[in-house]
């Protein structure tokens, strides 16, 4: 795999922001040319797959100024300096939804967008939900809406592109195919 790696010549950072940096690297290339990468540094984030006992997916709807339209996504958010992914999937799933867990399980990580990015994602699924008696702050410029969505409602999202981001989508995916293994083993 050396013969595929670029070597970093030079590294210019081009913005410092409050949750990514940008950096544009020269490069030389495997075959001895160079070229310019533009990449966005990210913290890394988490992501919380959450059913209550009413099999329901609690999902939050918020605007993303980027698509300029509101998504339905599961709860998710920025790791902290210093914090523990888990740590931070169970504040998210607190802020977001006024849920807790008794069990957050990692299901996977992943990259987003390694081509220009190195945001990885860390999968969680919250298992023993209860609803808090009183709901942990949202960062003051987040809003959202929380919501229950059934496996069958949160599919159809997906068709209507209302679920259309990556961490949501494969959440959804995976409790299809766990639903259909459960009613294999059935």
């Amino acid at each position: 795999m050396n013969h595929l790696k670029e070597k970093t010549i030079k590294k210019n950072k081009l913005f410092t922001g409050k949750i990514i940096d940008l950096y544009v690297e020269d490069v030389e290339l495997p075959n001895g040319k160079t070229s310019k990468r533009e990449i966005v540094k990210h913290p890394g984030a988490v992501a919380v797959i959450a059913v209550t006992s009413e099999n329901k997916i609690v999902m939050v709807q918020q605007y993303r100024k980027p698509l300029e339209r509101v998504l339905v996504e599961i709860p998710a958010g920025k790791l902290e300096q210093g914090e523990e992914p888990i740590e931070t999937a169970k504040r998210e799933l607190e802020e977001e939804t006024g849920y807790t867990a008794h069990k957050l399980t990692h299901l996977t990580s992943f990259y987003t967008s390694p081509g220009f990015a190195d945001e990885l994602v860390h999968l969680y699924v919250a298992e023993g939900l209860m609803k808090l008696e009183v709901k942990a702050q949202l960062d003051e410029d987040e809003f959202v809406d929380v919501i229950e969505l059934t496996l069958d409602e949160a599919l159809a999202y997906m068709s209507e592109k209302r679920i259309y981001d990556a961490k949501t989508a494969y959440a959804v995916q995976y409790l299809q195919m766990k639903q259909l293994a459960d009613n294999s083993n059935n």
